[in-house]
Formats: C-alpha cells, sequence, structure tokens
C-alpha cells in the first residue's frame, strides 16, 4: 500500500532501490518501536533495509536534502525506546548487514558488520580460539551495532568490561551521508581524540555504524566454576555481593536472580529449579588452578558470612550453564506473565544492599510487583516492574515506581543506565544526573555531527 504523505520518497528507491524502501503498513508498524514498555512512537514513513554502507550514506544523503529525520534500528531488542520511530521519520535498518568479515587470529580482532548477532559473532571467534566478551542476556537475539549503539555490559561484565572496551574501530556514516573510518586495528593508538569512545553509546544520535572492529581475547586458560548461594531476602543477597566487593575478589559474574523470576523461568523452561528459595546468587571464577579454587572457596565463605543457605559449588559446565542460562532467561519469561518495564540502575556496589531494600520499599509503597535480577558485582541493578495488561491504575502506579528507583539510584550516587541506554524512557533522570551544563557539552557534540537533527531526534539526552 502507499502512504499518504507528501513525502517523495522516489529519489530514495532510485538511491538504494525500491525493492529496499518498504511502504507496507505491517513492516512499518513492525518497526515503529522496540521492547521498551510505554515509551512513546509512531508509525515511520517507511523502513529502509540496508545491504550496505554505501545504501546508510544514500539514505542518509536524500535525508539531508529532504529534511527526513532517520532513526536507525538493528534488532530492535532495546529497552528503553532508543529505536523508537518519530512523526515523519523514516526508519534504517541494518539487520541484513550481517556478515562477519573478518577474524584475524594473530591480531586478535574481528572485523563485522553491525547486524551481526552476539552469539554468533562468540560462536565464529571461538573456532578460531578467540572470545568476544561482552555478553549482555539478550546476546541470543541483539546484535553488535546495537550493542555499541547502547555500550552494553552483560554478565562477564564486572570482570572484562562493557562493548566500549572492545570496539577498536568503527565504519561511521554522518548525517550528511557522508563515510569516515575511526579507530584504529593496533594493540596501542592514541592519535587524537577518542572518536571511537564518542561513538560507542551515542545511541545512533551522532551517526551511523556499518563496520565494528572488535577487540577478542583467547578462549582458551579459563577454568570455570561457581558458587551458589540461597538467602533468606534480597537485601541478604545484597550484603554478600558487598561482601565480595569490600574483600577484592573480582569475578567473572556475580548475578542475583529473586523468587519471581526463578519462579516464572522454571515454569516456563522446567529446568529443575529451586522454587523455595527467596534470592539466588550466583557467582562464577574463571581463573585455573588452585587460584581459582583459592578465590570460589573465599566466596563461599563469604556467602556463608552473609546469610547464605546451601551454599555450594558447581564444577559440571552443564550445571553453570543451565543456572545461568536461568538468568538469561528471566526477562522474556516475566514478558509472559504481562507488560514489562524494566530498569536498569547502577549504583556503587556497597549501597546494593540499601538500593535493594529501596526497590523492595517501592513495589510495597505503590502495590506493584517487582521482580529483580541484577549484575551485581558492578552494582547493576534490573528491577522488573510487572503491570497487568489494560490495567492504567497498575500502569500509573508503575511508572511511579519507575521513577522513583531512578531518584534512589542518583540519591545513592549512582547512575540511571548501566548498558540498556537513556533512549526515551531516561530523559529526566539523565538530565538529573549531568545537569545543565553537561547536558549543554553533549548538544554542542550533536550540534557540530548533526547540525540538522536528522539522526534519532529526541533519544538519549
Amino acid at each position: 500500500m502507499t502512504i499518504a504523505s507528501d513525502v517523495d520518497l522516489s529519489a530514495l528507491e532510485a538511491a538504494v532501490g525500491a525493492e529496499r524502501v518498504h511502504r507496507d503498513s505491517e513492516i512499518r508498524a513492525r518497526h515503529s518501536h522496540d521492547d521498551a514498555e510505554w515509551a512513546p512512537y509512531e508509525v515511520p514513513l517507511a523502513v529502509v533495509t540496508a545491504g550496505s554502507t554505501e545504501d546508510v550514506a544514500a539514505t542518509l544523503r536524500w535525508a539531508d536534502a529532504t529534511g527526513v529525520r532517520v532513526v536507525p534500528r538493528g534488532a530492535g531488542t532495546g529497552l528503553s525506546g532508543g529505536a523508537n520511530a518519530v512523526a515523519g521519520s523514516i526508519v534504517l535498518s541494518l539487520a541484513e548487514m550481517d556478515a562477519v568479515l573478518e577474524v584475524d587470529v594473530d591480531e586478535r580482532y574481528a572485523v563485522v558488520q553491525p547486524g551481526v548477532v552476539n552469539d554468533v559473532l562468540r560462536s565464529t571467534v571461538a573456532q578460531h580460539g578467540l572470545w568476544y566478551p561482552p555478553d549482555p542476556a539478550s546476546s541470543a537475539i541483539s546484535t553488535i551495532g546495537g550493542n555499541v549503539a547502547t555500550n552494553a555490559g552483560g554478565i562477564c561484565c564486572v570482570k572484562y568490561g562493557v562493548t566500549r572496551d572492545y570496539v577498536l574501530g568503527l565504519t561511521v556514516v554522518l548525517a550528511d551521508g557522508s563515510v569516515v573510518e575511526l579507530g584504529r586495528r593496533t594493540a596501542k593508538g592514541v592519535a587524537g581524540y577518542d572518536l571511537v569512545g564518542l561513538m560507542v553509546g551515542s545511541e545512533g544520535t551522532l551517526g551511523v555504524v556499518t563496520s565494528v572492529t572488535v577487540k577478542l581475547l583467547p578462549l582458551a586458560g579459563r577454568d570455570e566454576r561457581a558458587v551458589i548461594g540461597y538467602f533468606p531476602s534480597l537485601v541478604a543477597a545484597g550484603d554478600a555481593v558487598a561482601a565480595v566487593s569490600r574483600a577484592g575478589i573480582l569475578p567473572a559474574a556475580l548475578e542475583i536472580v529473586d523468587r519471581t523470576c526463578l519462579r516464572a523461568v522454571d515454569e516456563w523452561q522446567h529446568l529443575g529449579l529451586p522454587s523455595d528459595v527467596d534470592t539466588l546468587l550466583l557467582a562464577r571464577i574463571d581463573e585455573p588452578g588452585a587460584a581459582g579454587d583459592a578465590l570460589a572457596d573465599q566466596v563461599e565463605a563469604l556467602f556463608a558470612a552473609a546469610g547464605g543457605t546451601d551454599v555450594e559449588r558447581a564444577t559440571d559446565p552443564a550445571d553453570i550453564d543451565r543456572l545461568f542460562t536461568a538468568r538469561r532467561l528471566a526477562y522474556p519469561a516475566l514478558e509472559r506473565l504481562g507488560p514489562v518495564l524494566t530498569e536498569d540502575v547502577c549504583v556503587p556496589r556497597g549501597a546494593v544492599p540499601e538500593m535493594l531494600r529501596r526497590i523492595q520499599a517501592t513495589a510495597a509503597a505503590n502495590d506493584v510487583t517487582i521482580a529483580n535480577i541484577a549484575h551485581a558485582g558492578d552494582g547493576n541493578l534490573h528491577p522488573l516492574i510487572i503491570a497487568p495488561e489494560d490495567d492504567h491504575a497498575a500502569k500509573t502506579r508503575a511508572k511511579t515506581a519507575f521513577d522513583q528507583i531512578v531518584a534512589d539510584s542518583l540519591a545513592l550516587g549512582g547512575t540511571v543506565t548501566g548498558e540498556h541506554g537513556v533512549g526515551l524512557l531516561k530523559l529526566p533522570g539523565l538530565r538529573e544526573e549531568l545537569g545543565e551544563r553537561v547536558v549543554a557539552m553533549h548538544r554542542a557534540v550533536k550540534d557540530a555531527l548533526d547540525p540538522k537533527g536528522t539522526l534519532n531526534p529526541g533519544k538519549a539526552f
């Protein structure tokens, strides 16, 4: 069907091919928003499915000439509204640019297109004995381009860092359609400003990434074991997290999963998870040999001292995978129960117990169900606020709880987002966190690179 609009798309179709410009109402609706509940969006004028850097450049040259705004999009798995279309925009999908272009074993890097799914990259480089550490819980469905846009973290980031720590170089199409190469492929390099670091986490507001050069680590040399503790409360598990941090222990992962999440996952996937515990705390230790065993002993003792019961160690890879699979599946399992408004605050590790206490108090005060998962080892908490479908009063209470959690994270010296990005949902909290002068600095950068406001308007700051 044709679009009721006075925007002439014929020049765009001529530039990228009519088969890449989608006017169908179903396609436009499907690409109009990401997975963020209740973030506003509009149906775009059209969806462009780019197949190359030149397709992206041609699209942005057309947008620059016509004044049409462009919303870049990967898989649409974001949880902050960062890929939501705005009125009068087109959505530029990078999902079909999904090739791993190069794996250099000697220099330990890979060059990939933005539509490559995180797990596909990880499995591809594993065949060469290499490892890409960033592993968001959505790694099976989220793309590297989206991970770059939000500076995604994941379960391993407590020890191994986030996406920005692994991006060496980028091919970026700027708002006027010009193409630039940023970064390097060498192990070291300090020439010029860190424009790669600037682009990572910019949520598509400064340029559109069409290839990513990522640093890789050796896959060998890691000897995994897990320490499992069951706790009588969220706060007790938080106390254990703070104790591990005070002891100077850096686990490869330290994750909280509460009983609501455990029950939802097990009812869905039948993994044999415990049903009679309040909170599960999972630690992964990957130092080899005796050093790893000694660290695991310390973690076990700290868990027990904080009130953990049935503290045990798992070394069977299947058992470890089963438990961490439960952590990864918590969000989709809860989605089956109703709309989920997902938080992504991060507080100092010592403040984790108090933040968890405040989250529970907020749930009680607003009469809402809040399930909790967390990358607890670095203070990144994901309270999941559940509201029944079509219950407008519950939705209002959920939004109040959402805002209170943001305020509490800032009061405890934290930040409004640890890895999901600002998008639309976190704009008020970000302004409070940064202050007027720093927000003005963001605007100055945006104005310098995108003076017409073409790229992903209204997002990120």
